[in-house]
């Protein structure tokens, strides 16, 4: 399959060719289902699988517009919806809406949010209300994406790093990840937190700060900030996540955010 993607992506007339969509919607089909993923752990990184990527962009010129119509609501859209969530064991609260070519695990509680295709949710997560998982974002395992929660979307340029949200991070209400930043296992993000690939993520508990972009350690527990910078018109503040500690070994995985700040003095 990858060799035929790649040979279409260089030359996009053989989209027409059967062999071609054939190709393409089986690499679909297999996102859909887990068997292959944009992006998967390979030691303490992780690896994009770029024609993978190449495939889902393919597939939106083969596809069609067409009525979907479902009870009173309708839609027109060139991509199916998510199927058969009994049987993949997946709780679906109205108005929850996933794309086809979204991977959704066992144990995967989906409160009215929207899961768009190339995702990876894996099992036990919490997606809450409004909460949103853009393309090929990768959502690791008993993760809770609190309300409003914007997990953006990457599928060009295509040597770009999805959204990365590791196992066991707890992401609080309407924070902001995108630009394909990390965020490690076990990691918290207080409210209101935005990240993108130039955020500076501050770590402030030792007595120099130590200043890392486009990824939040693991176990960190992470607020709002900011820092000054120097303009021409003067100086201003601008945004900037703070690192106040380590999540403590002691704390329930399961704790809530509240009680996970509390340990630091944290009201949010």
């Amino acid at each position: 399959m990858k060799e035929i993607i790649e040979k279409a992506w260089d030359d996009r007339s053989l989209l027409s060719g059967t062999e071609t969509q054939e190709a393409i919607r089986q690499v679909i089909e297999q996102l859909d289902k887990g068997i292959i993923r944009v992006a998967e752990p390979d030691g303490d990184e992780w690896k994009v699988n770029e024609w993978i990527k190449k495939a889902v962009i393919l597939y939106f010129p083969m596809q069609n517009m067409e009525t979907i119509k479902l009870g009173p609501f309708e839609f027109h859209d060139k991509m199916a919806l998510k199927s058969n969530y009994k049987e993949l064991g997946v709780r679906v609260v109205p108005h929850a809406v996933a794309r086809y070519g979204a991977y959704i695990a066992r144990g995967v509680v989906m409160m009215p949010s929207y899961l768009n295709i190339g995702a990876y949710v894996d099992e036990g997560t919490m997606v809450d209300t409004w909460a949103t998982v853009g393309s090929c974002a990768q959502v690791g395992k008993h993760v809770h994406l609190s309300g409003g929660v914007g997990l953006g979307g990457v599928l060009e340029p295509i040597q770009a790093s999805p959204v990365i949200i590791e196992d066991g991070a707890f992401i609080g209400s309407r924070c902001i990840v995108v630009e394909g930043c990390r965020v490690g296992k076990e990691a918290v993000l207080g409210a209101n937190v935005v990240l993108t690939g130039s955020t500076r993520i501050i770590d402030v508990t030792g007595s120099e700060p130590v200043i890392h972009k486009g990824y939040v350690p693991p176990r960190s527990v992470v607020i709002p900030g900011s820092y000054t910078k120097e303009f021409a018109a003067g100086s201003y503040q601008v945004p900037a996540a703070l690192i106040i500690g380590q999540r403590k070994a002691s704390t329930d995985l399961k704790t809530s955010l509240n009680n996970a700040l509390r340990d630091f003095g944290v009201a949010v």
